[in-house]
C-alpha cells in the first residue's frame, strides 16, 4: 500500500497528519484502589472491529479520567500483541459508556473531514497486509507498535464524500465476511470438541465395533481421588502412568557442551514441537550432548512426548514419536513416557492424554507468574485407562479411531481453507476500495489536498489558541510586586517506575498478562 498510486483526487498523508495518537494510562499498584475507580479497556478487550466488554477491570483515574476517557469515534489499536495481531483495531461506538483505556492500547482520534469508519478501514488494511507487523518491534514473542512508530505510517485520504460512499459499499460486504468467519470458527470449535470425544471414546474402549454402553461402569477408587474420570468399557481398568510406562525428563541445554566441537550434535524436540495430538517437525533444533546422554534419551518408536510447561491449558499436550528423524532426543521441558511391553497401544494412551486427561493436567499444574508447569513425580501419578491384554482388539480400536479422526481432520481443513479464503477476500475488497475501483468517483467532491490543507489550518489555529491561553494563564500567576506570593499547590506526583532500565526511544512500557490469542 506504501507504493500504490492513488486515484484522482486522493492524497497521501501520515497517521499523525490526520489525527491524534495517544497511548493509554499505565497500570500501577498504587491505582488499584482510590476515590475515582473507573472501568478501562485493555488489549484483551479489543478485537478486529469488536470490543469485548465481558471482563472489564477498574483502576483509580483521580484527576486524569478526562484525559483517558474514550469518546465515540475513537479508534483503539493493540499496542502489544502477537506479531500478526499487533495493531488490531476496533471502533469505540460509545458502549460501554464512561470507560478509559490503558497503555496496552493506542487511541487514534481522527481530525474533522476524516471519518472514524474510514480510519478503521485503513487500519484493518494495514493489519491484514502485514504493514503493522513490519513496523512493530518484537520482543520475545510479543510485538509492540509504539505511538512513535504508528504516527509516520502512510494514510490514504480520499475526499470526505467518497469516504462515505466507500464505507457504505464495504459495510454490507465486510459484515457478511465477518459472519462467515464467525460460523467457520464456531464450526472449528465444535469439531475440536468432537475430536476430543472420539479420542476419549477410543482410549476408554467405548469406540469399538462391539462396544456395549451397558458395560461401561466408572471405576470408583480412582474417580474419587482424581476427580471425574470417563467411564470404562467392560474389562478395562484404571491404573497410574508409572504402572504402565517409564517416565523420564529430557536434556538440559548446557552452554559448555554447546561450545565443545568434540561432542556430537543431534536433533532435539522442544515444547514448540509438541502440539495437541500431533508433532510439528517443521523446525527441529540441534544440540550437542555427551554420548551417554544420547544413549539414554534417544527416542524410540512409540514413545509418548508430553509438555511440562507453558500455558496451563497446554500442559501434557504432545504425541507419539514414530522415528521420523534419526538419533533425535528431547529437551527437559518435555516428558517421555515409554510403555512397558504391550500393556496398551501408544495411540490409545496418546489420545487419552490429549483429551480427557487435559482437565487433570490443568488441575495438577502449578502456576508461577504467567507460566504453568507440572512435575515429573505428579505426571507419573496420572490416572490412565488400561485395556485388556488383547493386542488385536487394541489395534482394531486404533484403526477405527484413526478412520473417524481422519474425517474430522478433513472437515477442520475445510474450515481452515474457508477462513483463508475469507481473509484473502477481505484483503482484496480493501485493496479495491483503496484503488478507487469499488465506487464511482465524483469530480465535484472537495479534493483530498484541499481537505488536508484545511486540517493543517485548523490545527495551526487551535495551536495558536492554546498558546494564547497558556500565556494568559502564566500572566495571571506571575508573582505580584511586594512580599513573595505563596506558590500554588502542586499536584501529587505520579508513582515512580519500579525499574531503572531506560526505555528505547519511541517505545512504551506495556505490562504482561494482558494478551489473549
Amino acid at each position: 500500500m506504501e507504493e500504490t498510486k492513488l486515484p484522482e483526487g486522493w492524497a497521501w498523508a501520515t497517521v499523525a497528519e490526520v489525527g491524534e495518537v495517544e497511548l493509554g494510562r499505565q497500570r500501577h499498584p498504587d491505582w488499584h484502589t482510590g476515590p475515582e475507580m473507573r472501568p478501562y479497556l485493555r488489549v484483551a478487550n479489543v478485537f478486529e472491529d469488536r470490543i469485548d466488554t465481558t471482563s472489564l477491570m477498574e483502576m483509580d483515574f483521580s484527576g486524569v479520567f478526562e484525559k483517558y476517557q474514550l469518546q465515540t469515534g475513537d479508534i483503539l489499536l493493540n499496542e502489544g500483541q502477537s506479531p500478526h495481531l499487533v495493531g488490531r483495531p476496533a471502533l469505540y461506538r460509545g458502549e460501554p459508556p464512561g470507560v478509559a483505556f490503558t497503555n496496552s492500547l493506542l487511541r487514534f482520534q481522527a481530525d474533522d473531514g476524516v471519518l472514524p469508519e474510514w480510519a478503521l478501514l485503513v487500519f484493518r488494511h494495514h493489519l491484514h497486509s502485514g504493514r503493522f507487523m513490519r513496523e512493530a518491534r518484537i520482543t520475545t514473542n510479543i510485538a509492540h507498535l509504539s505511538a512513535a512508530r504508528l504516527k509516520p505510517i502512510e494514510f490514504p485520504v480520499p475526499p470526505t464524500a467518497e469516504q462515505h460512499r466507500i464505507i457504505d459499499a464495504l459495510g454490507t460486504r465486510l459484515t457478511r465476511l465477518d459472519e462467515l468467519e464467525s460460523r467457520l470458527v464456531a464450526a472449528q470449535q465444535r469439531l475440536e470438541k468432537l475430536r476430543d470425544f472420539v479420542m476419549t471414546a477410543a482410549a476408554t474402549g467405548a469406540l469399538a465395533w462391539d462396544a456395549d454402553p451397558q458395560h461401561m461402569p466408572i471405576a470408583g477408587s480412582i474417580a474419587v481421588k482424581d476427580g471425574v474420570l470417563p467411564p470404562l468399557a467392560s474389562g478395562w481398568q484404571w491404573g497410574r502412568l508409572q504402572d504402565i510406562a517409564d517416565v523420564v525428563g529430557g536434556v538440559t541445554k548446557d552452554s559448555k557442551n554447546q561450545h565443545n566441537p568434540d561432542l556430537p550434535e543431534v536433533p532435539y524436540l522442544r515444547v514448540a514441537n509438541a502440539q495437541r495430538a500431533r508433532l510439528d517437525l517443521s523446525q527441529v533444533a540441534k544440540i550437542r550432548v555427551a554420548p551417554k546422554a544420547l544413549d539414554k534419551l534417544r527416542l524410540r518408536d512409540g514413545d509418548l512426548l508430553m509438555s511440562e510447561g507453558g500455558d496451563r491449558d497446554k500442559l501434557g499436550r504432545g504425541w507419539i514419536w514414530e522415528e521420523q528423524i534419526k538419533d533425535c532426543i528431547h529437551q527437559n521441558h518435555l516428558f517421555r513416557a515409554r510403555i512397558q511391553g504391550s500393556l496398551t497401544h501408544p495411540k490409545l494412551l496418546g489420545w487419552y492424554v490429549n483429551s480427557a486427561a487435559r482437565s487433570w493436567f490443568e488441575a495438577n499444574g502449578k502456576q508461577s507468574v504467567n507460566l504453568a508447569s507440572i512435575s515429573i513425580s505428579k505426571v507419573k501419578l496420572l490416572p490412565v485407562p488400561v485395556p485388556p491384554p488383547n493386542e488385536e482388539k487394541q489395534a482394531a480400536i486404533v484403526e477405527l479411531g484413526e478412520r473417524v479422526l481422519a474425517r474430522f481432520d478433513h472437515l477442520v481443513t475445510a474450515c481452515e481453507n474457508g477462513l483463508a479464503h475469507a481473509h484473502a477476500l477481505r484483503y482484496a475488497l480493501l485493496a479495491e476500495a483503496f484503488a478507487g475501483r469499488l465506487v464511482p468517483q465524483d469530480p465535484n467532491d472537495e479534493s483530498a489536498e484541499d481537505l488536508l490543507k484545511r486540517i493543517r489550518a485548523e490545527r495551526e489555529a487551535a495551536e495558536a489558541e492554546r498558546k494564547a491561553a497558556r500565556r494568559a494563564t502564566q500572566g495571571r500567576h506571575k508573582s505580584p510586586v511586594g512580599p513573595k506570593a505563596s506558590a500554588p499547590a502542586q499536584a501529587p506526583p505520579l508513582p515512580t517506575r519500579t525499574s531503572d532500565t531506560p526505555l528505547s526511544e519511541g517505545e512504551q512500557n506495556t505490562l504482561p498478562l494482558e494478551f489473549n490469542a
